[in-house]
């Protein structure tokens, strides 16, 4: 009999944030597969469950996806191999019987490193027990921070990886509420077109929401170089 996989959102980085049914399996599980950006570098999804849950004598399965995006056919047979080296190791222990998680920043569902794993995984055995755990998104924490309603009504909301949106001043003219996530590389771009189309004065800048050092930035004229990071995003509220 396979095991189950069960895919855990662990919210933006408040371990109080993390679910109840979240602290549940991974209490209960004996081994956790965390995705990591750099192979040198630490998984903040870990450390998040470390601060909810005891998770000595768990076996930790660490997956390293470089965190970048590019139609290179190079970089992307090095994807594909990492992937597939992570899918191979999660498959053998869900065919051992052996239950498990895969635990990921924020909403499993939302720009989740999960998926690009999911439909092989499904490929190899249509059969397999995958559940979804939900998490609380950066965007939830970011809005709930900055006190703000990300819509009412029929008012209509756009989120949107500013690094990849080709045109943000088309995002800002269609939606009422527009989020940009991963504004870092563009930050200056973004910052010339909201004040081109006088919307300013209705962005919010929130940096690492939900973490001890979380910053908010009611007037983003003040953000510094410093200040951008990959966590981080613009909230512009018409």
């Amino acid at each position: 009999m396979t095991g189950a996989l069960y895919v855990i959102g662990v919210g933006p980085g408040d371990p109080e944030l993390l679910t109840l049914k979240a602290v549940r399996i991974l209490r209960d599980i004996s081994c956790i597969c965390v995705p990591k950006g750099r192979e040198e570098g630490s998984s903040l999804a870990l450390s998040i469950v470390k601060k909810a849950v005891n998770i000595d004598g768990k076996e930790i399965i660490e997956a390293h996806f470089p965190m970048r995006k590019t139609k290179e056919a190079k970089h992307k047979c090095e994807l594909n191999k990492k992937w597939q080296e992570t899918i191979k190791i999660v498959y053998s222990r869900l065919n051992k019987g052996i239950d498990m998680a895969f635990i990921t920043i924020g909403d499993p569902t939302i720009y989740s490193t999960f998926f690009y794993l999911y439909d092989k995984l499904i490929e190899l055995n249509p059969g397999l027990n995958i559940e979804i755990i939900p998490g609380v998104s950066s965007v939830n924490a970011a809005a709930s921070r900055a006190r703000l309603s990300l819509g009412l009504a029929d008012e209509k909301i756009a989120i949107l990886p500013a690094t990849y949106t080709d045109d943000i001043k088309e995002a800002l003219k269609k939606f009422d509420t527009v989020v940009l996530m991963k504004v870092h590389r563009v930050f200056e771009k973004l910052l010339n077109a909201l004040t081109e189309m006088n919307l300013i004065d209705n962005a919010i800048y929130i940096l690492k929401a939900g973490m001890e050092d979380e910053r908010i930035f009611a007037n983003i004229r003040d953000v510094k170089e410093e200040d951008l990071n990959y966590l981080s995003m613009v909230i512009v509220r018409k």
